[in-house]
């Protein structure tokens, strides 16, 4: 009667599957909370949570997640909606999309990256507030507007 009980919100922060070393996994991922990959998958993978690529672990996927860390090998796009780190030991062959993107020495990083997220809206909607106090901040966000 527990797991009948009401359905809890899934916490994305936690880490709730592991792929682990030796295993081999095939087939698209879709978890609300964070997934750890120690192994191989060959599939897409798709997060609400955070994804880890452990040193040991190598993804053929695409991914789409919050946060990614990347210690092993990816072949794919990636695409993170907060944080992208490809540690030394990371290597990702394919385009990446992120709104930070962290590269230490050593990590291979092949293929294009596009800074993308929420910093162009909030700097839009900064000129939009003084724009109603003075008729030069309206200037300035006119011209903000027509570029």
């Amino acid at each position: 009667m527990m797991f009948k009980g009401k359905k809890s919100k899934i916490n994305p922060d936690s880490t709730d599957t592991l792929i682990g070393e030796g295993t081999v996994f095939e087939g698209k991922i879709r978890s609300e909370a964070g997934i750890r990959v120690e192994g191989q998958i060959i599939g897409d993978i798709e997060c609400s949570g955070d994804v880890t690529i452990g040193e040991s672990g190598s993804a053929q996927s695409n991914i789409t997640a919050r946060n990614v860390i990347l210690a092993g090998v990816v072949h794919g796009n990636v695409n993170a909606q907060g944080q992208l780190t490809i540690r030394s030991s990371g290597q990702l062959y394919g385009n990446l999309t992120a709104q930070q993107l962290n590269i230490e020495a050593g990590a291979v990083f092949q293929g294009t990256s596009k800074m993308a997220g929420k910093e162009q809206p909030a700097a839009e909607k900064k000129a939009e507030q003084p724009a109603k106090e003075t008729p030069a901040a309206n200037n300035a966000d006119r011209m903000l507007k027509a570029w």
